[in-house]
């Protein structure tokens, strides 16, 4: 029987995403610091097989967790059709439904439920994500790339090295401070994305389970940091920033490689460097993952 509620513990939301390599986003952990976060009300959708785990904003049926702090979105579960197909009735005929940031396979499940339960839907893409595949080793991942952008990721490591000396990545929630301050520091957008509400957010994603490495130069400086979560199969690069006096080194570029490194060495198969259309994920080597959204009124 399909039940609603708001109880984020349910066993089922310990269920595997429909939609693999998906990272935290439809976890437990994330959806938790985030509810927190936005003090959401959530609407849990649950049959004890599957469950979709969505949220009202201002009359719109949403995935919990908005799109600009959440990266993918799946139902969870083997077969979340039975749950979709339930909406209508337990949602209300008439409720708008607008779900975002699915891969494929979550997409698939969605539509399908939806067809079942009489709704029509034409699923729309909407954003992409960029993923790496990984290779062997560091140098069969330089070989990989353009000959141009191998090159420039070599010329971009020397000239950081000439600049510092040299660097190692740290992890540890310590520098969380450093982060924030480097956001703070950055122009535009960027500078004021961090506000303290926001780095409390961070501060509870640091608790669920997301990792904070820093780049640190021989002297002990810290140029750049980055915001991320892993499995065993991937790492998932959620954000970062640097130091603008850094800046002439390009510390953005040597932080990516230094952790793309670290990820090969710890045996991992992918770099996932998330939504956006950035080009220099792209001049990395990752390919696009298009994420579909659906919106429908039930």
């Amino acid at each position: 029987m399909t039940t609603v509620h708001a109880d984020l513990a349910s066993a089922t939301l310990d269920l595997a995403p429909v939609a693999e390599a998906v990272g935290p986003f439809p976890r437990r952990p994330f959806l938790e610091a985030w509810a927190a976060h936005r003090a959401a009300h959530v609407i849990v959708v649950d049959d004890g097989d599957a469950a979709l785990t969505l949220w009202d904003d201002a009359g719109v049926i949403r995935f919990a967790g908005e799109a600009d702090l959440t990266d993918y979105h799946s139902p969870l579960g083997s077969d979340p059709g039975p749950v979709v197909s339930s909406l209508r009735e337990t949602l209300g005929a008439g409720t708008r439904l607008h779900l975002d940031s699915m891969p494929a396979k979550a997409m698939e499940a969605v539509c399908r439920g939806l067809v079942a339960s009489g709704v029509a839907v034409t699923p729309v893409q909407h954003e992409i994500a960029a993923v790496l595949t990984l290779a062997d080793t560091h140098e069969g991942y330089l070989e990989g790339l353009d000959k141009k952008q191998r090159h420039e990721v070599r010329r971009k490591r020397r000239r950081f090295d000439e600049a510092f000396g040299g660097a190692h990545v740290e992890r540890s929630a310590d520098a969380l401070g450093t982060f924030v301050d480097m956001h703070r520091s950055a122009s535009g957008d960027k500078g004021e994305f961090m506000t303290d509400d926001m780095a409390r957010f961070f501060e509870a994603l640091l608790a669920s389970g997301f990792v904070l490495d820093t780049v640190v130069t021989p002297a002990g400086h810290r140029v750049a940091t980055s915001f991320g979560y892993e499995d065993d199969d991937a790492y998932y690069l959620y954000n970062s920033a640097f130091d603008p006096a850094a800046g002439h080194a390009s510390p953005g570029v040597v932080l990516v490689d230094l952790l793309i490194e670290r990820a090969i060495e710890a045996g991992m198969r992918r770099f996932d460097f998330l939504k956006g259309d950035e080009v220099y994920k792209f001049r990395l080597g990752a390919a696009a993952r298009p994420l579909y959204e659906v919106e429908v009124v039930l």
